[in-house]
């Protein structure tokens, strides 16, 4: 009996000997000040890519590529997308979330209209799987704005629906983050969610002598919530990245 238990776990040992290890990808972050890395000066601003990068085992290596105040138009127009189309091989993914800047009509230096912005998510889609990478799109993460009725307000009518049409028409898969995160924002409340942003009183903080409310940028602890509405929806769409999230005891 205990020379068959040793056959039995010689040849477990064997077979998982032979077992590919995972090959090693890049994850590819592109996208606005919502997602970016941030400088020590602006802390404690976060985006969520900064804690989504630490969910993941050795195999996966990801890459912040969205900065501050970028629109798909800028973020294209200034080579970052060229960055990351060069850069991009088989099997790595790119999660792309824009739209706070391409909304911004008053903004004319990032502005983008409707139609161009979904003609530049197709471009990202469409160069990034030339590659054979899996695009990832993202409805922009929603800004903290309830009603007199304390019920959360849409901030992203006009862009967000534009996401969908791309990744519904294009069959890619989508991360809905503008829905998901105006949950979360109803299920605080209209006072508690204020612990996941930008909220800081007057001499609170030494980055911010003169306070700050800011209800688009998150905290420490906002930035991680949002990236685990990120982490959470990779599982429930099934993408093989999901078999990479580091398991936690």
């Amino acid at each position: 009996m205990n020379i068959r238990r040793f056959l039995i776990g010689l040849s477990a040992l064997m077979m998982a000997s032979f077992v590919s290890p995972q090959r090693k990808i890049t994850v590819y972050l592109v996208g606005d000040s919502t997602m970016s890395d941030k400088e020590t000066s602006a802390y404690p601003e976060t985006g969520w890519g900064m804690p989504f990068t630490y969910f993941f085992d050795s195999t996966v290596e990801v890459q912040n590529h969205a900065k501050n105040g970028r629109s798909t138009r800028t973020f294209i127009s200034e080579g970052r997308w060229q960055a990351v189309a060069d850069n991009v091989k088989e099997g790595d993914y790119v999660f792309i979330q824009f739209g706070h800047n391409d909304e911004s009509k008053e903004k004319t230096d990032r502005y983008t209209p409707p139609a161009d912005y979904k003609a530049n998510l197709i471009k990202f889609i469409n160069e990034s799987r030339a590659k054979k990478a899996m695009p990832v799109l993202i409805t922009p993460v929603a800004r903290r704005r309830f009603d007199e009725h304390g019920k959360v307000k849409e901030s992203h009518a006009g862009y967000s629906p534009l996401v969908r049409e791309v990744a519904a028409s294009l069959s890619v898969p989508l991360i809905d983050l503008d829905k998901q995160s105006m949950e979360l924002y109803q299920q605080l409340g209209k006072e508690n969610s204020k612990l996941l942003f930008l909220q800081l009183k007057p001499g609170e903080h030494p980055n911010y002598p003169e306070g700050k409310d800011d209800n688009t940028h998150f905290n420490e602890l906002g930035a991680r919530l949002i990236a685990q509405l990120v982490l959470k929806e990779i599982r429930d769409i099934k993408l093989e990245l999901a078999n990479r999230i580091t398991k936690r005891k």
